[in-house]
């Protein structure tokens, strides 16, 4: 059985991506908790600090890849040396405008990512994420 989504985290550094996406996700459903931060760095500190059965961990994540300081590709190294019992159950999809198909090829590689898709989210790619991977439905 497919887990049920109560918390999404958007990681990007572009504010008006984040409020934008935001209202999308909330448009879909209002009873989704969205978490925003706007670096690798913020959202790191953010897991570290949160119990996997906490309300506030969240179970997807979107994840800009070009950021200042730390980018996305970084962020999932770092993610991957957190202590596993802060490794949670959640899927990380790569949420980004680069077509460049280094990435494309490096997120298919990258066993921490489900998916990558390009921006901007809209209500069909939060659809197909969430048929895939919960048990919602618009």
């Amino acid at each position: 059985m497919k887990p049920q989504l109560n918390c999404i985290m958007l990681v990007d550094d572009n504010r008006n991506d984040n409020f934008f996406h935001e209202r999308v996700i909330r448009k879909y459903n209002p009873e989704i908790k969205v978490i925003v931060k706007e670096s690798g760095e913020e959202a790191l500190e953010h897991l570290r600090n949160k119990v996997c059965d906490n309300e506030s961990h969240p179970d997807l994540i979107f994840l800009d890849i070009n950021m200042p300081g730390m980018n996305g590709w970084e962020f999932l190294e770092e993610y991957e040396l957190m202590d596993k019992e802060l490794q949670c159950e959640m899927i990380v999809v790569m949420l980004t405008t680069s077509q460049n198909p280094d990435d494309m090829e490096m997120a298919k590689k990258n066993n921490i990512l489900s998916g990558f898709k390009t921006k901007p989210l809209d209500k069909q790619i939060l659809e197909e994420v969430f048929e895939k991977f919960y048990n919602e439905k618009s």
